[in-house]
């Protein structure tokens, strides 16, 4: 009789996985950040710190828009888009499309680019011209994971049969960088190593170094930089990227566009050349 008045043991629920975004969109990492810390976003307030250290976390390509992250993060929408505005603020993010050439095909994509490490307005100028050399004289260091580690050691959580250890991760890595030199996304990768698995997985390591391995793409022709714009995160409208200041332009801030001439010339001038260009016609006609 006691027993049958015991409860039921609790579910335990799962968080669901965070969606990638069509491609073309999603998260984009900012190139040569520093390795990550304990201390990253200590700067930030709490509410802006979480969400930092979550978009963070995520591959390249997650959907990191609002409506998506209201749905795996205990804020609102309201506050997300807030929270978003004050990264952009405080350096770790900028909004923009890139000009992606290549195969004799070129589109225009949008972007999210987003830096564990704050960057300046400048820094942010010189990442759109093609130039992110850090002029301030600090040594870059590299980071302490790759991104084809970072991406093995998730494969885990995609799928438990494909949980690898750290020694696993970092002897398939150099395999894995392969497809990212081809020019594949996380995303091609994912689906190629998760796809049709067999059940059970005998030995993940070395199911995963055989699709690594038989299913490399075609490395694609190599093609110039892409050309990148960024936009203002308030109003969405290109700018030149030294005039976003915070990632905002001027008339966002609040800034008055300054005076401009007058387009038109005197009338004394406009007869003038008129004249002028009269006199020249029966001279180029001859």
């Amino acid at each position: 009789m006691a027993d049958s008045q015991l409860s039921a043991p609790p579910r335990v629920h799962h968080a669901p996985v965070h969606p990638f975004a069509n491609p073309g969109y999603g998260k984009r990492s900012a190139p040569d950040q520093l390795p990550r810390t304990a201390h990253d976003f200590a700067g930030l307030p709490p509410r802006e710190a979480a969400i930092a250290a979550y978009i963070d976390r995520l591959p390249d390509g997650a959907d990191i828009s609002v409506k998506t992250l209201a749905k795996h993060l205990p804020y609102g929408q309201c506050a997300l888009r807030t929270a978003l505005n004050n990264l952009r603020r405080a350096g770790h993010l900028r909004r923009g499309r890139e000009h992606i050439v290549g195969s004799g095909s070129a589109r225009w994509v949008t972007r999210t680019w987003f830096s564990r490490t704050p960057r300046t307005d400048d820094w942010w100028a010189r990442f759109a011209t093609g130039d992110v050399t850090d002029q301030d004289g600090t040594p870059r260091q590299p980071p302490t994971r790759s991104r084809a580690f970072m991406l093995l050691a998730a494969l885990g959580r995609e799928n438990d049969a494909l949980s690898l250890s750290a020694a696993d991760c970092a002897e398939l890595g150099p395999l894995a960088d392969r497809w990212f030199e081809s020019g594949a996304t996380e995303r091609d990768l994912l689906q190629a190593l998760t796809a049709g698995l067999p059940a059970p997985v005998h030995s993940p390591a070395a199911l995963v170094r055989s699709r690594l391995t038989t299913k490399l793409p075609p490395e694609r022709p190599t093609h110039r930089p892409a050309l990148r714009v960024l936009e203002c995160g308030k109003c969405g409208a290109p700018g030149r990227p030294e005039a976003l200041r915070g990632g905002e332009c001027g008339p966002c801030r609040g800034e008055t566009a300054p005076a401009r001439p007058p387009a038109h010339l005197p009338p004394a001038q406009v007869h003038a050349r008129a004249a002028g260009l009269r006199a020249a016609l029966p001279r180029a006609r001859g």
